[in-house]
């Protein structure tokens, strides 16, 4: 089962999401499910990391797993950085809800994140990406 969980702001804004396991609804490489997650997932962190106004960071280091956490800087990224939130969670909540043998979703809120999206970035580049899941 592939497990996800999204984390939002008290205001609805995406600050990360971490998906892990495989969805075992098809043989490795034609499961369907595992694509239609790895496509959203994958396609929200390209279109935020090619965004003025948004930092983001990814980590995918192995198979069946991946996160990535989310920040901005302006008003214009934090605004790019809820629709695309928008849409994530839509998609995700759509695959989870045709197939609920094997995704299961979840969303937390956080209501402290970092103040300073690029300064936060910048320190986790100098020390180790931070254990957003406690």
């Amino acid at each position: 089962m592939i497990e996800i969980e999204v984390v939002v702001g008290k205001d609805g804004t995406l600050k990360a999401c971490k998906a892990s396991g495989h969805a075992g609804a098809g043989k490795t490489g034609s499961d369907i499910v595992c694509a239609a997650v790895s496509v959203l997932m994958r396609t929200a962190f390209s279109v935020l990391s090619n965004q003025e106004g948004v930092v983001v960071q990814c980590d995918a280091l192995v198979p069946g797993q991946m996160y990535f956490e989310a920040g901005y800087e302006d008003k214009k990224g934090k605004d790019f950085l809820f629709t695309t939130g928008v849409f994530l969670l839509d998609g995700l909540k759509s695959v989870a809800r045709e197939f609920p043998k094997n995704c299961k979703i979840s969303v937390k809120e956080r209501i402290i994140w970092h103040a300073n999206a690029a300064e936060a970035a910048q320190k986790t580049e100098e020390t180790q990406t931070p254990n957003i899941w406690e």
